[in-house]
């Protein structure tokens, strides 16, 4: 039973896992920023759901048999390095069709930080510190119009698919199977994790944690455990949970307000999904979760200063951190039942 249990909950991570690089592209946007609908050569990105469902890659880009180059940063959606000779021509063709149905404009949703420094928390409100510049041509005299400075790219935002996503998705979902066993919350976890794994690429790529994720997980893992709880052999206290979400909540909204500028409002947010989820197996797997978030936290910002690759004063995105430890409380719990 518990072998049929993982495999099943393997091939949900892994089916599941395999979404996930094209709703992370998506959505590793600036706060005022729309939600990217093109890769990064312009190329509309289409499919169910209004193109948020299927896996990374641009077919159009496929087709041409190359990969994007550095220009079409700038806004060029006609150039491809050809991956092999005597595909040149097919490229650019399958390309230029694309262009006449689309405007080849400038990228201006992308930004990029330099590792190490200063940038903003998850669910800020302020847009992330960019780099780039208008590039120096030698030759300001014969051009009639200033050259258009290249949109620097997201750290770890790629239209493309991703082996580990799928694997870290997968092992996730099989932990989740193998501690819980036969009981109605496994499937509340299976459901809820590609969300977790989605929200830590998201937060991980541009520091932020997006409403349209957070307060759904929210209200949808207070419902789901409410309908597990309905079932024989539940493992948790559906009571408990909802005030779990609200204490961890409030403690994460008391944290923001004392320093602002150390915790992101998108952590507050996400810290009543956590809260439900942990409440569930009691109050002291709460307490152990929240307390391992802060830890797996503290030991990875410490690791950067040791390697001086930050500072004291440096961000880090703490979402990850946040649903790691979340895990690890589930995990205990489960197995503690």
């Amino acid at each position: 039973m518990y072998a049929t249990l993982i495999v099943v909950a393997v091939l949900w991570g892994s089916a599941t896992g395999l979404l996930l690089p094209r709703a992370a592209y998506r959505l590793s946007v600036e706060p005022e920023d729309p939600y990217r609908d093109s890769c990064d050569a312009g190329h509309p990105i289409t499919g169910p759901a209004r193109g948020w469902l299927g896996t990374a890659g641009c077919a159009t880009c496929a087709a041409a048999g190359g990969v994007v180059t550095p220009a079409d940063a700038a806004g060029r959606t006609d150039s491809v390095t050809t991956a092999s000779p005597g595909r040149a021509e097919a490229g650019e063709a399958a390309l230029h069709r694309t262009d006449a149905r689309t405007d080849a404009r400038p990228r201006t949703d992308e930004a990029a930080t330099a590792p190490g420094a200063d940038t903003p928390t998850s669910g800020a409100d302020d847009p992330a510190d960019t780099a780039g510049g208008d590039p120096d041509t030698g030759d300001d005299a014969d051009t009639t119009s200033a050259p258009t400075a290249p949109a620097p790219v997201l750290r770890g935002a790629r239209y493309t698919p991703s082996v580990p996503v799928v694997v870290i998705t997968a092992l996730v979902c099989a932990l989740l199977a193998a501690a819980t066993g036969p009981r109605p919350e496994l499937a509340v976890w299976l459901l809820l994790a590609p969300f977790a794994v989605l929200l830590a690429l998201v937060d991980r790529n541009v520091h932020r944690l997006p409403d349209q994720l957070t307060l759904p997980l929210a209200a949808a893992s207070a419902a789901l455990l409410g309908i597990a709880a309905l079932f024989p052999r539940d493992g948790g206290s559906w009571p408990t949970a909802l005030l779990g979400g609200l204490v961890l909540g409030a403690c994460y909204f008391v944290l923001f307000l004392i320093n602002p500028n150390g915790m992101g409002f998108g952590d507050v947010k996400l810290a009543f999904s956590l809260g439900v989820v942990l409440g569930w197996y009691g109050w002291l797997v709460l307490f152990v979760g929240a307390f391992a978030g802060f830890l797996l936290g503290s030991l990875y910002g410490l690791g950067l200063i040791l390697l001086r690759r930050a500072n004291r004063k440096s961000a880090i995105p703490f979402g990850p951190f946040m649903i790691a430890g979340a895990l690890l409380g589930v995990l205990l719990g489960a197995l503690a039942v």
